[in-house]
């Protein structure tokens, strides 16, 4: 079977080399049972290394257990692995069966290896040598037959050094090394990747698959995609839903990349700076407009009388006015100046908070909390928003 096939098989997307140096070194020990320890930055698909050598593995028969370990809490993760007899600990009422056990014959993946506590490590250290294990509150040695595979993002020499991982565990894993490289250094599948999720959400939402003007492309691969592959993923979706226009001006896209703390948001070749800091003015506007129109609402309600008790929300300036505080003459030059917004006509604060809000869902994949907190309202605050503008 040619790297073609295999990435065909397992939806493995570009043809950079060192993507296919780690595929190909993959099916290389494949048909061994040496530990593998596969490293990368989080989302560029280390996950596909481990199937890919169970597959072509004479355990291909047997159970392919994978472990996140970073999502296991710490006191029930030897649980998890070995298993533990009934009361063991509280909660323990019944013997349980761990990974360690019930794959046996087969493959286990340890995904975020590195996350695993001290005491686990050298738990860990002693299967993978002996194959032997102890189930937690049980004094019998069991045996099983598991090929381990490692997965992380964590510099572990760095961890190693700092005490946080076991030296002799990491070179009992690191017996075959894999590395899968980082998006950014990945430029020419960049694209491919876009087009292939584009194609998978058009198919999941009937609709027709977004593509990228030449600038656009340009655009997209000189991000540094801090999330890789998983980020791309997330705004190919969004870029999907979102827009109307099927066919993506770079000016559009810019809307979508996160500025990446400690670097400069790409900006295209062919695109003067005067314009994307005119973009970053824009946005600016729309934030204090924003923000202007919650103080406006939050004053207009104070001085109405009308906002239930308890129910105040942070501001984004410490703004605290009570009814009985406020004389006649003061709540005049308020209602003034909230006039004198309102009758702004310039720029439609009510196009200004919609198109902030809709741009801010859209950079968080549709998550409310995470809008709210980039907008610097509550989550109640927002909700209402939305439902002003759904029903305008």
């Amino acid at each position: 079977m040619t790297i073609q096939d295999i990435k065909q098989r397992f939806g493995i997307t570009g043809n950079d080399p060192e993507l296919e140096r780690a595929i190909e070194v993959a099916c290389q020990v494949a048909g061994t049972d040496l530990s593998v320890l596969v490293t990368g930055e989080s989302g560029v698909g280390k996950e596909s290394i481990p199937q890919i050598i169970h597959a072509f593995s004479p355990r291909k028969h047997g159970p392919y257990f994978a472990v996140n370990c970073g999502a296991i809490p710490e006191g029930t993760i030897d649980s998890e692995l070995f298993g533990h007899e009934k009361g063991a600990f509280t909660g323990a009422i019944d013997t349980r069966k761990g990974y360690f056990e019930v794959a046996t014959g087969g493959t286990l993946f340890l995904d975020e290896v590195a996350e695993l506590p001290l005491s686990t490590q050298v738990r860990l250290l002693r299967v993978i040598q002996s194959g032997e294990f102890i189930k937690v509150g049980s004094s019998t040695v069991q045996k099983t037959d598991v090929r381990v595979i490692a997965a992380t993002n964590v510099n572990l020499p760095k961890a190693i050094a700092s005490g946080r991982f076991r030296e002799d565990l990491y070179y009992r894993l690191n017996t075959v090394p894999i590395t899968i490289p980082p998006l950014r250094a990945r430029k020419s599948d960049i694209h491919l990747l876009f087009k292939k999720f584009a194609a998978d959400f058009a198919d999941r939402y009937v609709m027709p698959p977004v593509r990228l003007e030449p600038e656009a492309v340009q655009l997209l691969e000189s991000y540094p995609w801090p999330g890789n592959i998983r980020q791309l993923k997330s705004i190919a979706e969004q870029i999907s839903v979102l827009e109307h226009e099927r066919l993506i001006s770079a000016a559009v896209l810019r809307k979508y990349l996160p500025d990446v703390p400690g670097s400069a948001r790409p900006v295209s070749a062919s695109q003067p700076y005067s314009d994307v800091d005119y973009k970053s003015d824009r946005e600016l506007i729309f934030q204090i407009l924003f923000t202007l129109r919650n103080e406006v609402d939050s004053l207009k309600e104070r001085l109405s009388g009308t906002e239930p008790a308890g129910s105040q929300e942070p501001q984004s300036r410490s703004l605290i006015i009570r009814p009985e505080d406020v004389r006649d003459e003061i709540r005049e030059e308020v209602r003034e100046e909230i006039r004198e917004v309102e009758a702004q006509e310039s720029i439609s604060i009510h196009d200004a908070n919609t198109d902030l809000i809709r741009r801010a869902l859209g950079r968080h994949g549709g998550n409310r909390k995470e809008a709210a907190a980039e907008l610097g309202i509550s989550e109640r605050t927002l909700y209402r928003k939305i439902k002003q503008f759904e029903n305008k």
